[in-house]
């Protein structure tokens, strides 16, 4: 249910809430909050709250301090794992300058932007994430362990599978607050397990995104578990990816089904543009450690069914015909990264880029003389960047601002312990 302002205020009166959690994400997609009393909602509505920007990486400098979280009432929803006396909601925030402008570095508005002008088009994408991630032991300090939860395999059952049961209140906790998971199972490292999610708007995809990986960490901790989203944080196991699936529906109509040219056209400019967007989708050292591993793509290209390949169509029918893009990891910011697929899906559509050909071969085996004339996606972390910081694409999306705050901050910070993320 999405909730008006006025129908908020209501609930949180009726229904014993008593902290107000506001969630807004930083250029790098951790989700950070100002919680609030419920007498300060209404403020909240019409004014915003304040907060020091210039202590969130990645935002302001100095002279440029002060900004504004506003929270989308639509959001609304109670966190299940927190007391059920006093209880505990969140919204989801636009940021904004002290005029009541955007502040050009709001990610999630940046995807509505995006979202907005398919819409503009006459277009509409669905989107659905699957979602990779490893449960560790915790030691005798409960601090996080690289010893993994369990050392099943993909789709292992219990007792080897002892993730199991987590995944089973991670589901349940979802479902309590609205967002439907579709799949569940055991991947193929050891402890690493594997959330799917039905589609859903692409802004809704990018929350539900954020609220899952807050929920997977809240139920590990409760299990006595550390839940990692690093891509990569055993060396020599499977790294965890985000696949992104994307249907492109117009007046209701899912045209992956009906093989309409507007389709083949968004698949183009994905892969016409991927190169370039690749620091925002894979935004960590580690995560070219995963590319090109594990059934992870390495090279730019498509087919059907063929999981080597960067975009691969599934089998399916009806509105679950999608394309399912195979780069991404659970680190990015999901609003930049889709708003990035958003965008080059617009381009591929408005100048009709044509759909290259298929590449129907496993290319973790295809000879070499094949594979040395295919084009490849970034083999580190700086090399997308200097993609990225040269793309006259990616600042047709994003502020100059906020393109340098982001590289700076990449090339000044080392990657984070498997633990940070």
């Amino acid at each position: 249910m999405e909730y008006s302002s006025s129908e908020v205020l209501q609930y949180v009166t009726e229904n014993d809430v008593k902290f107000i959690k506001l969630f807004f994400a930083d250029i790098f997609g951790e989700i950070k909050s100002v919680s609030v009393q419920p007498s300060i909602l209404k403020r909240a509505f019409k004014e915003g709250i304040s907060f020091d920007a210039n202590a969130v990486k990645g935002f302001l400098n100095a002279r440029e301090s002060d900004l504004f979280i506003c929270p989308d009432p639509s959001t609304l929803t109670v966190l299940p794992w927190r007391p059920q006396r006093g209880r505990v909601a969140r919204m989801y925030c636009s940021i904004k300058n002290p005029d009541g402008t955007i502040f050009q570095g709001d990610t999630r508005a940046i995807l509505i932007e995006q979202a907005k002008k398919l819409a503009d088009l006459g277009y509409e994408i669905k989107v659905g994430t699957e979602c990779e991630f490893y449960l560790f032991k915790l030691d005798e300090n409960g601090l996080p362990t690289k010893i993994p939860h369990d050392m099943a395999g993909y789709c292992g059952l219990a007792p080897m599978d002892k993730g199991e049961n987590v995944r089973r209140e991670i589901i349940l906790t979802l479902e309590q607050m609205g967002i439907t998971p579709e799949t569940s199972h055991h991947e193929s490292g050891p402890g690493q397990n594997e959330i799917d999610f039905r589609y859903d708007t692409i802004i809704a995809a990018a929350d539900n995104v954020c609220t899952f990986k807050n929920v997977v960490r809240s139920i590990a901790s409760q299990s006595g578990l550390f839940a990692s989203f690093a891509p990569k944080p055993l060396e020599k196991e499977a790294g965890s990816g985000l696949h992104i699936n994307v249907s492109l529906y117009k007046n209701g109509v899912n045209l992956m089904g009906q093989n309409a040219p507007e389709a083949d056209h968004f698949i183009a400019g994905v892969l016409k543009h991927i190169r370039e967007i690749t620091a925002f989708l894979n935004s960590y050292e580690q995560s070219y450690s995963r590319l090109g591993s594990f059934e992870a793509p390495a090279y730019v290209s498509w087919s059907k069914q063929n999981r080597s390949q960067l975009i691969r169509i599934p089998a399916a029918s009806g509105d679950n015909i999608r394309f399912e893009l195979r780069s991404a990891d659970p680190s990015c910011n999901p609003y930049l990264a889709l708003a990035l697929v958003c965008a080059a899906g617009i381009d591929g559509i408005e100048n009709q880029l044509p759909l290259q050909e298929a590449v129907d071969l496993d290319l973790f085996n295809a000879p070499k003389e094949v594979l040395d004339k295919m084009e490849k996606l970034p083999s580190s972390l700086e090399e997308a960047l200097d993609l990225a910081q040269n793309s006259k694409f990616v600042a047709s999306v994003l502020s100059r601002n906020t393109i340098d705050s982001f590289i700076q901050a990449k090339r000044e910070t080392k990657d984070p312990e498997f633990w940070e993320l």
